[in-house]
């Protein structure tokens, strides 16, 4: 039974290495996107178990190398927080772009009484300066501007939640994390990233990738779906990118909050594993290591703690 288990796992991980190896020699099978079964392929293993075998081996490998040599899993935790934090930083703008949005639809509406927005040359405001522009401008009715801040929340919400994990800005419910030692906190982040944030991140990719597809393409495809039968779908495949709203004169592309979902999926992955290697490694190496390379965001005005020392016998008045 035993020799049975050892010779299945030596002979799944060799055909992982042969599947990693023929995809990519082969880019032109799953890549050559006018080839409609060459995309029927690239969705059936972007959601696949050899998809996740591969990158299940791939993090392995580089695990080993980093415990071997620290100073590559180092270099991954800083390259890994690196694209989380500007993605994010780039991200958090759309708070800001959302704000705005809303002064203005509620300025036009309430001021100029209009029922259609335009950006563009000519209406620098939202509202039509130059008739001879006319060509030039963006015009949705005051409904889909104003259900299309919904996008703007979404973009906070999913490229923000890796940066905000970095930051340390999510609220945690905490009933005895804060309590107990280093040592055993380390263990807790160690366990936590490798049991719960990767396999949930994994979980939530596989249902997102199918749910963004089933509003890109027809005919409709599920997880359940088996390569040969995406293949003969392929026959009759085509585009039909989701373009249906919530009314009338909505906001019409909803299918973009589906392409969200799966990069919040993929961001948070990485992030776990970054958060897996950074807790390792801080185990590891002891206090001294301690938010090594950690790129946190500071304001200007803040003062570090290092700096405010209260000497014994001051009074606070």
């Amino acid at each position: 039974m035993m020799i049975d288990l050892i010779v299945a796992f030596v002979s799944g991980v060799g055909q992982t290495f042969y599947n990693i190896g023929y995809a990519i020699s082969h880019p032109q099978l799953w890549l050559d996107w006018s080839d409609k079964q060459a995309m029927m392929r690239f969705i059936y293993y972007g959601g696949s178990f050899e998809f996740f075998s591969a990158v299940i081996l791939l993090f392995f490998i580089l695990t080993c190398i980093g415990l071997w040599r620290r100073s590559v899993m180092w270099w991954s935790v800083r390259i890994l927080e690196y694209i989380s934090n500007n993605i994010g930083r780039v991200a958090a703008w759309a708070g800001l772009a959302m704000v705005l949005q809303q002064i203005i639809i509620v300025f036009l509406q309430r001021i100029f009484r209009v029922s259609v927005i335009s950006v563009g040359p000519g209406a620098p405001l939202g509202y039509e300066l130059i008739p001879e522009w006319t060509f030039l401008l963006f015009s949705r009715d005051l409904a889909w501007w104003a259900e299309e801040l919904k996008l703007f929340n979404a973009i906070v919400v999913c490229l923000c939640c890796s940066y905000t994990f970095i930051q340390g800005g999510h609220v945690r419910v905490d009933l005895f994390y804060a309590g107990i030692a280093r040592r055993k906190k380390k263990i807790i982040d160690i366990l936590g990233s490798l049991f719960f944030m990767i396999p949930s991140m994994s979980l939530i990719w596989l249902y997102a990738w199918f749910f963004m597809w089933r509003h890109l393409i027809t005919p409709k495809v599920s997880a359940s779906d088996t390569l040969e039968a995406l293949l003969r779908k392929s026959r009759i495949m085509k585009w039909n990118v989701e373009t249906i709203g919530f009314s009338p004169s909505g906001f019409d592309a909803y299918f973009l909050f589906k392409v969200l979902l799966l990069l919040f999926a993929g961001l948070m992955f990485l992030q776990a594993i970054a958060f897996f290697y950074r807790s390792l490694l801080e185990l590891r190496e002891g206090e001294e290591s301690d938010n090594k390379f950690m790129d946190k965001d500071q304001l200007q005005n803040e003062i570090p703690d290092a700096h405010i020392s209260i000497s014994e016998g001051d009074q606070v008045r």
